[in-house]
């Protein structure tokens, strides 16, 4: 039986590991569990499993759950998710977290002898040198769970990594992909937010719109596989069918496909290198019929662009980029600036940012907080 701590469990990822875990009762157990303010679905979520230890973001909401289930230890704020790890007794820790708060959480496992599930990408998009760093010191394990580092894992198994060539990761180009860069002057929210093919969190639906999502991708896909950025190519591709590919030295490519549904990746990541039964929609290709790629079109997509560039160049880049995404996301999303305003914003901090290298958390830290400052005050004067 594997003892997991799910953070980030009323989120669209969370919910389904803890699909995953219902599935299988004999596999899997959730010790702890960590959650924001949407306090009905974590209420939703303890009436389906028993945990000890819960972290909320708000204090207030702490107290009050106290009072309704008085067996379960609760926590608050960021200090909470590690207070969760400190008391629960597990051998992986699911990260769902989103944003840059999911990378103190990872670190912290893997520094006290745990391997990591990873949904949260900015974990190695800030800080993927510290992360590689800790994971070679303490003997721990990093396993993906986004579906085209999955895919890229699971096209790897049984080949050895001297013959990779390539990587070629698919992205579906967003809500906003048949658009033109004059017709995204004047989207709304709720356009941004009807992915085609995928249900996620409000955030990274937006990241996948203006495709600053995919490139964080690529700068997870270097950490994680240790390829260089010029040796990972993004590839456009409609259906989400192909979740991503790798091309070996001989030109053989190997391709993962399935169903638009992330109760694989994230079974994957808790069983490797096994397989359990899922139930999940079988992928019907005869139904599909066509399957299509092309090239990104890197002006239409800048921010996708930038990452590359970001990563690449290294440092405090990476960061300042994650956490001026992360205000002018949310900034957006709450109505106080216009859809290309997001990528605007995160270019001028990259570009205004002094070039510094992170050599520890004090440095990231510091970077992370530049980045968000330089946004807010960018949002501020738009709405002065």
């Amino acid at each position: 039986m594997k003892k997991l701590v799910l953070l980030g469990a009323s989120g669209s990822i969370g919910l389904q590991t803890i699909d995953v875990v219902l599935q299988h009762p004999s596999d899997f157990v959730i010790t702890g569990i960590g959650v924001g303010r949407n306090i009905p679905v974590l209420k939703d979520i303890l009436s389906k499993i028993e945990v000890k230890y819960v972290s909320v973001q708000e204090e207030e909401a702490a107290a009050e759950l106290k009072k309704e289930f008085p067996h379960i230890s609760f926590f608050h704020g960021d200090e909470g998710l590690i207070e969760v790890l400190k008391q629960a007794d597990y051998d992986v820790l699911v990260n769902a977290l989103v944003g840059f708060t999911g990378f103190l959480p990872t670190l912290y496992a893997i520094e006290h002898g745990k391997d990591v599930a990873l949904a949260n990408k900015e974990t190695l998009v800030v800080g993927g040198e510290l992360i590689k760093k800790a994971l070679k010191k303490h003997g721990r394990s990093l396993y993906p769970i986004d579906s085209e580092h999955s895919a890229i894992f699971q096209c790897l198994q049984g080949n050895r990594r001297s013959d990779l060539k390539k990587l070629i990761i698919t992205a579906s180009g967003g809500s906003f992909r048949k658009l033109s860069r004059e017709q995204l002057k004047d989207v709304t929210v709720e356009q941004a937010l009807a992915h085609p093919n995928w249900s996620m969190g409000a955030k990274i639906t937006i990241d996948s719109a203006d495709m600053m999502n995919k490139g964080f991708e690529v700068i997870e896909a270097h950490w994680l596989f240790d390829v260089d950025y010029d040796d990972i190519e993004v590839i456009m591709h409609d259906e989400s069918v192909i979740h991503s590919m790798v091309e070996f030295r001989d030109r053989s490519v190997i391709a993962q496909m399935g169903t638009p549904d992330m109760r694989l990746p994230i079974q994957y990541a808790l069983t490797w290198p096994d397989r359990l039964e899922l139930n999940e929609e079988e992928l019907d290709l005869s139904a599909i019929g066509t399957l299509h790629f092309r090239k990104p079109d890197l002006e239409r997509f800048p921010l996708l662009r930038l990452a590359y560039e970001c990563g690449k160049k290294g440092g405090n880049l990476n960061a300042v980029m994650n956490a001026a995404n992360e205000e002018a996301n949310l900034a957006f999303r709450q109505g106080k600036i216009p859809f290309l305003m997001i990528e605007e914003i995160v270019s001028e901090a990259v570009r205004s940012v002094e070039f510094r290298e992170i050599r520890t958390t004090e440095d990231l830290l510091e970077a992370n907080n530049w980045g968000r400052e330089f946004a807010l005050e960018k949002i501020r004067k738009v709405n002065e």
